[in-house]
């Protein structure tokens, strides 16, 4: 199984990133599919998922300016981030979920915002 997320790198505060993750090795179209993201000293945590059946859900943190979407045909998930803010920083990871024993994680990409 491999998850390869893509799209990370540098942006000044207000721009937009689209983080993608590419899935090999899973029946892509029955993963819930998820990105965490990571800061130094602190838990990772939830930033975006999208079920099988699209259902998306989001934080209070991100809720209006992440976009969580999937395309099966590629075995690809999108994090499209507008309106960066500093507080962003972190390195994001993709997750594939579909029970205890099938959980996967990419190797994370960097995202920093920063003027």
């Amino acid at each position: 199984v491999q998850l390869v997320e893509s799209g990370g790198g540098l942006v000044q505060p207000g721009g937009s990133l689209r983080l993608s993750c590419a899935a090999s090795g899973i029946r892509f179209s029955i993963y819930t599919m998820n990105w965490y993201r990571q800061t130094p000293g602190k838990q990772r945590e939830l930033v975006a998922g999208i079920t099988r059946d699209g259902i998306t859900n989001y934080p209070d943190s991100v809720k209006g300016r992440f976009t969580i979407s999937r395309d099966n045909a590629k075995n690809t998930v999108y994090l499209q981030m507008n309106s960066l803010k500093p507080e962003d920083t972190a390195v994001y990871y993709c997750n594939a979920h579909y029970s205890l024993g099938s959980n996967y994680w990419g190797q994370g990409t960097q995202v920093t915002v920063s003027s």
